[in-house]
C-alpha cells in the first residue's frame, strides 16, 4: 500500500452572487476561477482545490425553479471552465453544481484531475427537506459513494446533510479507507446551523480522519471548519471567517491519522457484533 505524500489543500469559502440564470452562472464561474488563480499566484501551488455545494448558483427555491436553465451536464460550461483552472494549476479540483441527467436533476460534487478530466462525480445521497432546504421537491438522490486517489490519499466527497447520517462517513472510512473527507455544504443560518459544527467534529473524531467542512460565504452562510483526526484545547478545529469570502491553505500530514489511531484506539476497540 502506497504511503501518502503530504497534501496541500486550498479550501475556498467563496461568495456567490444572485445567480438564477445560465448567463449569470457562467460569468460567476469565470470570476471565481480568476479569484482562485490570483490567490494561488500569491500562496504557491497546491495539490487539491475544493469549493462548496452548488457553488455555481444561488441556493434558493427561486434558483431551483430555474433548474431547466441552470443545471448542466458533465460536459457543460462550468466543468469546462473549472477544468481549465485544474490544468493551469496542475491540481485536482472538486466543485459543486446542479447536474442534469436523463431523468432529472442531482446535486453533485464533480471531481476533476490535474489534467482537467472528470474522474468522478458524487451525487448527494441524502436530500434535505427542512429549514431553508427544499431539495426533495427538485432533485433526485444519488445512489453510490465516490472515492478517488490523490498522491496516495483516498479522498471522498459528501454533501451538506450527508454529515447527519453517521453510517455514510463510517462506511467511507472503514469500508473504503478514505483518508480525507470533503464535506461541501450550503449551510444557511436556519435552525440547524447551530448544530452543524458538532456533527462535523464528531464525524472527524469518531473516524479519526481529516475532514474539511466547507460552506459558501455570505451574510447567511460562512464559518467553514477544518478538522484533524484529533482535536483538543491545544489542537482545535480551524474556523473560517464568520461571513466573508476566504481562501485557506492546509498542509495535511499523512502520518497523523495512524498516530492518532495508535494512541486513541476507538476504531480498533469496536466490538465485532452489536445486538441485544
Amino acid at each position: 500500500m502506497q504511503k501518502p505524500d503530504p497534501l496541500r489543500l486550498l479550501a475556498c469559502q467563496v461568495a456567490i452572487p444572485d445567480v438564477v440564470r445560465a448567463g449569470d452562472r457562467n460569468r460567476h464561474v469565470v470570476s471565481v476561477c480568476e479569484r482562485i488563480s490570483n490567490s494561488l499566484a500569491e500562496s504557491g501551488p497546491v495539490d487539491l482545490i475544493v469549493l462548496p455545494e452548488l457553488c455555481t448558483m444561488t441556493y434558493s427555491r427561486e434558483a431551483f425553479e430555474m433548474l431547466d436553465d441552470l443545471a448542466e451536464p458533465l460536459d457543460g460550461p462550468s466543468v469546462t471552465r473549472f477544468a481549465e483552472l485544474a490544468r493551469a494549476e496542475s491540481a485536482m479540483l472538486v466543485f459543486g453544481m446542479a447536474r442534469r441527467t436523463d431523468t432529472g436533476f442531482r446535486i453533485s460534487q464533480v471531481i476533476l484531475s490535474e489534467t482537467g478530466k472528470v474522474v468522478s462525480c458524487y451525487d448527494k445521497m441524502h436530500l434535505c427537506q427542512y429549514g431553508a432546504s427544499c431539495e426533495k421537491e427538485f432533485f433526485e438522490r444519488g445512489e453510490k459513494l465516490a472515492v478517488v486517489g490523490l498522491k496516495g490519499w483516498k479522498v471522498a466527497p459528501l454533501i451538506c446533510y450527508d454529515i447527519r447520517i453517521p453510517e455514510m462517513t463510517r462506511a467511507l472510512v472503514l469500508e473504503h479507507h478514505a483518508d480525507l473527507l470533503l464535506h461541501c455544504g450550503a449551510y444557511f443560518r436556519d435552525e440547524s446551523f447551530a448544530t452543524w459544527h458538532s456533527f462535523v467534529t464528531t464525524r472527524a473524531m469518531e473516524n479519526q480522519t481529516y475532514l474539511l467542512s466547507l460552506n459558501r460565504a455570505g451574510s447567511d452562510y460562512g464559518e467553514s471548519l477544518f478538522c484533524s483526526p484529533w482535536m483538543d484545547e491545544n489542537h482545535p478545529a480551524v474556523a473560517f471567517a464568520e461571513h466573508t469570502e476566504q481562501f485557506r491553505i492546509f498542509e495535511l500530514d499523512p502520518d497523523l491519522p495512524a498516530e492518532t489511531r495508535s494512541m486513541y484506539t476507538f476504531l480498533k476497540d469496536r466490538h465485532p457484533k452489536y445486538s441485544l
